[in-house]
């Protein structure tokens, strides 16, 4: 699911215009928000609940969910409907997640989270520093993303197994969303609904790369 919150180079009439300390800090709130949903999704809803329920429906309501919010966020300008679009993101990947980290060992599910942060924060630094080379290859991301996507549904559905490498790759992939999403996110007009916006792209970036990372993970040991 892309968005193209970062082709915005205007403004509304009217829209206030803000710091780049309190454009950043919004960003970081509304990234510490969704976190702070999925854990306590994670913590007070029942696995066996999510997991008695219709698969069918499950992903229906999953992709109907997040491609609403992502057409609220990428087409409105007013901030709080923007955060409505981002909650109906951060609920369903938040009921994912939770099935996802019920499979693997407490203490892997937070090393997992502290190696994300680490190389997320890295790839935030990059897009700051060399945003012209994260613009580049925005194109040979995308066109990989959706090719590792076909590769990993055909061994899903055909050959029956799937290869640690594709993981290694989606990981690699994520990087550099992370690094043009935040490079991008610093270039677009600073204004509270531009921040909310940014804050629900780098988050769906950096929820893909925390599941790939906990899945190598879970493998090595």
């Amino acid at each position: 699911m892309q968005s193209n919150v970062f082709s915005r180079t205007e403004t509304p009439e009217g829209t206030l215009i803000i710091s780049d300390r309190i454009y950043n800090l919004i960003i970081g709130l509304a990234l510490c928000w969704g976190f702070g949903v999925n854990l306590l999704i994670v913590k007070f809803i029942d696995v066996e609940l999510l997991l008695s329920i219709n698969r069918l429906y499950f992903i229906i309501g999953y992709f109907a969910s997040c491609f609403c919010g992502v057409y609220l966020f990428n087409k409105s300008d007013n901030p709080a409907i923007s955060f409505l679009g981002y909650n109906l993101i951060v609920v369903p990947f938040g009921l994912v997640l939770n099935i996802i980290v019920s499979a693997y060992d407490p203490a892997l599910v937070f090393n997992a989270i502290k190696v994300t942060a680490i190389v997320t924060a890295i790839m935030m630094l990059a897009g700051s520093l060399w945003p012209a080379f994260f613009r580049r290859i925005i194109g040979a991301l995308t066109i990989a993303l959706f090719a590792v996507i076909a590769v990993q549904l055909f061994e899903i559905f055909v050959l029956k197994t799937q290869h640690g490498i594709i993981d290694w790759i989606v990981v690699i992939i994520f990087c550099g969303y992370i690094g043009y999403d935040w490079g991008r996110a610093n270039a677009i007009p600073k204004t509270v609904d531009n921040a909310i916006d940014s804050a629900a792209a780098l988050y769906m970036d950096i929820i893909n790369l925390f599941v790939r990372i906990l899945r190598i993970m879970g493998r090595r040991r």
